[in-house]
């Protein structure tokens, strides 16, 4: 298959192709993840539709919006997590509870460098992300943008049929990032 997704994989050694998992639940939620993308302008190999998602790990809360952004970018792996970050920090991202609600979240879901898979179990940073293959706001969305993807050495798609009954069902298409869907979203989160 001769896709942009492909090409990345054959980067230059100097370059690390990621996988970015973004997401919102609070205040405009569309516009604050079309920050992400236009920090990384130039620099996107692909993108998913944006979809709603249920909140995971606390339910408790609005529903999310989330896609995937798959970019080539010079950094290192964790130097992108920290440009990742400064994102969240610009959205005022308070971290108060564990997969509590966020202005926006931005998590460097795969990484390689130079073509090659950046494995890491540093706790600031590891890779592949541990728990991308449990939830579905990832796998949805990562098919959708790269269907050849590849996690733990197994297609995306295996981790999406050993999701939960039901599980990727939830996960709803609104439409491209870019679109004029979500503008001026005004809209009261729901509990």
């Amino acid at each position: 298959m001769d896709n942009a997704v492909d090409r990345a994989l054959t980067a230059a050694p100097d370059t690390t192709r990621a996988v970015l998992s973004i997401g919102s639940n609070m205040e405009d939620r569309w516009a604050l993840l079309r920050t992400v993308t236009r920090e990384f302008t130039g620099q996107i190999v692909a993108i998913s539709r944006v979809y709603s998602t249920p909140p995971w790990g606390v339910e408790d809360q609005a529903e999310f919006l989330n896609a995937v952004v798959i970019v080539e970018v010079p950094e290192e792996p964790l130097a992108l997590l920290r440009r990742c970050q400064k994102l969240e920090e610009e959205a005022q991202r308070v971290r108060v509870r564990t997969w509590g609600p966020r202005t926006l979240d931005v998590d460097v879901v795969q990484a390689h460098r130079g073509g090659r898979e950046v494995l890491s179990a540093d706790p600031v940073l590891t890779l592949p992300h541990p728990w991308a293959h449990q939830r579905a706001f990832v796998l949805v969305p990562w098919a959708e943008a790269d269907p050849a993807a590849r996690l733990n050495g197994e297609p995306v798609a295996h981790w999406l049929g050993a999701l939960p009954e039901g599980e990727a069902e939830q996960i709803v298409p609104l439409g491209p990032l870019d679109s004029a869907a979500g503008e001026n979203e005004a809209e009261e989160a729901r509990p």
